[in-house]
């Protein structure tokens, strides 16, 4: 039914076209000429002698040989065209005498006497409907790409929201599984401070499970649950554990994406090593208007394993949520293993 309607649509319009156009011959040819008849008639003839070339440069020359740049063939189609439309023209001027045997040469339309006129003013509509068609079909060809645009930056967008979201939830399990061991421990001692931690940890797991869901959160709230954490290695290392923090934050608005920070401080407690009995961490984090500085150094064995699922996961984080707007920066120097962290413009839009 749609096909049916659009191809009737089409049909009038081009109907409509040539009607017009037979209309502006006849009021081209009355100049100086009162034969109403012949006029009518001779430009009743030439409405095909103007169509065939227009038809066949149109949809058969443009598409098939100068869209596909065979320009050689294009040109030696168009002359063909050219010359057969000229015979057209030569046979109209000379059949309107032979069969009219009142009408004489003089008798012509002022303007229809002259035959290279004549062939001016068809190739005119030609190249005129031909710019347009090719105009036209630009157009479409640019619609298209932006569609085609819009739908490729929707997908790569969804693509870094699965990926996103794929992350976080590798970050959830990872995350509990440290932390679960944590108080494992402390329940196999019978320690005071178990109902502390586990409290500390519900508060831990409420941020990570619902406020982590956000695009970003106050950068003053994902420090302080890098604190809650802390607190609760504090209790499982107790007296073998130091730790720095130290926090100068200038922009109480500043916001960020959720668990960024948090892997750096679990690959402390999870693959840093103690150095005469002591694990040593030094913790600074710096936020002057947009700009965050984070550094962060722990004592580690140089045997032991640095990485591991946690900073190879915030490392693809990072490269997708703050594309070219961070620094990373991971060192080992004698017994430290340093990172440093900076990130730009931490209220640009993220994606989620």
């Amino acid at each position: 039914m749609n096909w049916t309607r659009k191809t009737t649509r089409v049909v009038i319009n081009h109907m409509l076209f040539w009607s017009v156009l037979w209309l502006f011959y006849i009021f081209f040819f009355s100049y100086n000429s009162n034969n109403n008849l012949l006029i009518f008639t001779f430009s009743g003839f030439l409405i095909p002698i103007t169509a065939i070339p227009t038809y066949l440069t149109v949809f058969v020359l443009i598409p098939k040989y100068l869209n596909k740049k065979k320009y050689k063939w294009f040109g030696f189609y168009s002359f063909s065209i050219f010359l057969f439309t000229t015979f057209c023209i030569l046979l109209l001027v000379m059949l309107s005498i032979a069969y009219s045997s009142h009408i004489t040469f003089k008798d012509l339309p002022h303007m229809g006497k002259n035959y290279v006129y004549l062939t001016i003013l068809v190739y005119l509509i030609v190249i005129l409907t031909s710019f347009l068609s090719i105009w036209r079909m630009n157009t479409q060809i640019l619609r298209k790409n932006s569609i085609l645009q819009n739908l490729l930056l929707t997908s790569k967008v969804k693509a870094k929201e699965q990926e996103l979201v794929y992350l976080k939830n590798q970050i959830h399990p990872h995350f509990l599984f440290n932390a679960l061991n944590t108080v494992y421990g402390l329940a196999l001692k019978n320690t005071p401070e178990t109902p502390t931690i586990i409290l500390k940890l519900s508060n831990l797991l409420d941020y990570i499970l619902y406020q982590a869901n956000k695009p970003k959160v106050l950068l003053v709230s994902e420090i302080e649950h890098l604190e809650h954490y802390i607190d609760l290695e504090k209790i499982r290392f107790n007296d073998t554990l130091k730790v720095t923090f130290t926090k100068q934050i200038e922009n109480l608005e500043a916001e960020i994406a959720p668990l960024v920070l948090l892997p750096f401080v679990e690959n402390i407690f999870k693959h840093g090593g103690m150095i005469n009995g002591v694990l040593e961490a030094i913790i600074n984090i710096s936020v002057t208007d947009t700009v965050l500085d984070f550094n962060i150094k722990n004592t580690f064995r140089r045997k032991a394993s640095t990485g591991g699922l946690g900073l190879k996961n915030i490392k693809e984080r990072l490269d997708i949520l703050y594309p070219e707007n961070y620094y990373l920066l991971i060192d080992s120097n004698l017994n430290w293993y340093e990172v440093r962290l900076k990130i730009n413009h931490l209220k640009h839009k993220i994606y989620v």
